[in-house]
């Protein structure tokens, strides 16, 4: 060839790409990086699948539920069984003008095991002014208990207390009064009221 430069020798200069350093490093960190998230995964598999997950979430669920209240919650204190009815005294009156009434009924509450006391007509003040079933007395302290007893002898009689002195109970048949409470219907009622359902469970977090 002609011309100022020639080429000389049996080996020719090669072109070759520039070396690109950067994809190099990144293409290194995002290998690693997989790397690091497949086996972190693995890990996780091996804990799910080996029982820690499940553990360590059981015991979380077995936690007691945090309280809100200040303080650690009371448990409200029994309630006070009410009196037998052979520990009561019962007076039968009759405040109608049909016979007879007090000394039947009077015989009725001995047989289902209350104490009878006085037996005859009502006083003038309640004499014929009773309405409905019956009335029944007694002091102030028999209001939550022994009065409630005698209650579910007569459904629908009325309660009041009074300034009594002693603890004996008074029972006035009133106007519309037929018959005790059936005794299986008596007996119910004595037997929840001497157990009240208890209360529900708390629920569950």
């Amino acid at each position: 060839m002609g011309g100022k430069y020639r080429i000389t020798g049996d080996r020719y200069p090669r072109m070759r790409r520039p070396r690109h350093r950067r994809r190099i490093i990144l293409g290194i960190v995002a290998s690693a990086c997989a790397l690091g998230l497949v086996g972190w995964g693995t890990l996780q598999l091996i804990d799910v699948f080996g029982g820690r997950g499940s553990t360590a979430q059981a015991a979380q669920d077995t936690r007691p539920c945090p309280d809100s209240t200040a303080g650690p919650a009371k448990a409200a204190p029994p309630a006070a069984a009410p009196p037998a009815p052979a520990s009561l005294t019962v007076n039968v009156y009759n405040a109608t003008p049909r016979s007879g009434l007090a000394k039947r009924t009077a015989d009725e509450l001995q047989k289902r095991g209350f104490k009878i006391g006085k037996v005859g007509n009502a006083p003038a003040a309640y004499d014929k002014k009773v309405a409905g079933t019956g009335m029944l007395l007694g002091p102030a302290a028999a209001g939550e208990g022994a009065l409630k007893v005698l209650a579910t002898q007569l459904a629908g009689a009325q309660l009041k207390t009074d300034d009594r002195k002693g603890a004996d109970l008074d029972l006035i048949i009133g106007g519309t009064f037929k018959e005790l409470t059936a005794p299986q219907q008596a007996a119910k009622a004595l037997a929840l009221l001497s157990h009240p359902a208890q209360a529900p469970a708390p629920a569950k977090c």
